[in-house]
């Protein structure tokens, strides 16, 4: 398999992080892109990650900035494809992308907004989603990123299934509007300038009201640089199974352009899997990292066909949670609003374990680095992965309907009444 090319930027493997709300925050993102550079791993097979800069370096550690310096090529030797024979050693990537940014709150320049487009140094190419319903704010809003030098890919996002994102007729209910989708790229694709911009997206609304080859097509003629296709519809929201053949109908439908897969990736063998079923050029994996940030070094492995990676203990598995913690705390410039909001992470990374009911209650209220270590150092550390532990996580439920705008399924081709206000003023989760 050749590497994924998304405008100048080659990306090896071929494999983006998902935005969601959030979870892909700068945090989050630090620990997927140290396990697909190899720079963390489990049972011995990399050292520990290299200390923040103007800390003691972990001894031992590789030095990712001397491998990887600023200014160099993000292309691996095209004539020895990583993994290959005669392959010159590659720092490994992936594509990470940022939580969702509203457009309208970027061009306000909202703090919190303003906080979620912020980059680690060593996070390269900057992969930014953003959202919007209005042509003339999305254009803003891609011209300032292009113009402030804010990243080096914008992502748009027409997949997001929540309500309070479809009732505006944005996320997955905006291809529906044909004319709208398409002044949107238009805008998006003018403003970015040598900044290349893709889409993500869903099959549609629901069955009856599928929108994705015309989405595609549209895309394509827009000058879109690569297309991400969920398997679902909005209706199926994260419920039931992704249609994967939707994924090769869409990759038939758009030789033009690469096509990714997205939905139903829990491990690295999914991944290759859809990869060898439906024909597509990477792979979007959201909810099969949610406490598996080292999912991103198993897919490494995977696509360079190096072997499936040892499988983490109970106490390896606990360390990564207390850098996750402390990373949040460290971006949040608060280490008990970090360890807070690691909270929610809690029963992804345990999931199988044996932890206990009382345990995971006094892990889910605990407030301090401190008493995380002292709760997670009384478990015991010595637990194999457990049998059953990959697999759904996160949502996994399907809705009655979807929540549109009133007449939004009239007429695909009417436009009228969409404008500005119907743009959400908040980003991220």
């Amino acid at each position: 398999m050749t590497q994924l090319q998304i405008g100048p930027h080659a990306v090896w493997p071929p494999v983006v992080l998902a935005p969601m709300a959030g979870i892909t925050n700068a945090p989050f993102r630090t620990l997927c892109r140290e396990f697909a550079d190899g720079v963390r791993g489990f049972g011995g097979r990399a050292p520990d990650v290299p200390a923040a800069p103007g800390a003691a370096a972990v001894p031992g550690a590789p030095d990712v900035a001397a491998a990887d310096p600023p200014g160099a090529s993000d292309v691996p030797d095209a004539a020895n494809p990583p993994g290959s024979p005669g392959a010159a050693p590659a720092v490994r990537k992936g594509l990470f992308v940022s939580e969702m940014i509203t457009t309208r709150a970027l061009v306000e320049r909202d703090a919190k907004t303003m906080r979620l487009v912020h980059f680690d140094a060593r996070e390269k190419p900057r992969s930014i989603q953003l959202y919007g319903v209005d042509p003339a704010t999305v254009g803003k809003a891609v011209r300032m990123i292009a113009d402030e030098d804010l990243a080096d890919h914008i992502d748009l996002n027409f997949g997001c299934p929540v309500p309070k994102v479809t009732r505006k007729g944005g996320g997955s209910a905006l291809p529906y509007k044909r004319p709208l989708l398409r002044a949107i790229l238009r805008e998006a694709v003018s403003g970015a300038g040598a900044l290349p911009v893709t889409m993500k997206m869903r099959k549609g609304i629901d069955d009856d009201h599928l929108t994705y080859l015309d989405a595609g097509r549209i895309a394509v003629e827009e000058g879109v640089t690569a297309i991400a296709l969920h398997g679902r519809t909005a209706a199926q929201h994260y419920g039931g199974t992704a249609d994967w053949d939707a994924i090769a109908r869409l990759r038939e439908a758009v030789p033009e352009i690469p096509v990714l897969g997205n939905g139903d990736i829990w491990s690295a063998e999914d991944a290759v899997r859809m990869v060898r079923e439906t024909g597509c050029d990477g792979v979007v994996v959201g909810r099969g990292c949610l406490g598996r940030p080292w999912l991103f070094g198993d897919l490494a492995a995977a696509f360079e066909g190096t072997g499936a990676p040892a499988a983490p203990t109970f106490r390896e598995v606990a360390a990564v949670m207390r850098r996750h913690a402390e990373l949040l705390g460290e971006w949040l410039e608060d280490e008990a609003r970090g360890v807070v909001d690691f909270r929610k992470h809690i029963a992804w990374y345990t999931k199988g374990f044996s932890v206990g009911s009382e345990m995971r209650r006094r892990l889910a209220v605990s407030s301090s680095l401190a008493e995380l270590d002292e709760l997670l150092g009384a478990l015991d550390g010595d637990q194999p992965w457990p049998a059953g532990a990959d697999g759904p996580r996160g949502r996994t439920s399907g809705r009655d309907r979807v929540v549109l705008p009133e007449g939004w399924l009239d007429d695909p081709q009417d436009c009228a009444g969409l404008g500005a206000d119907a743009e959400l003023d908040t980003s991220g989760g």
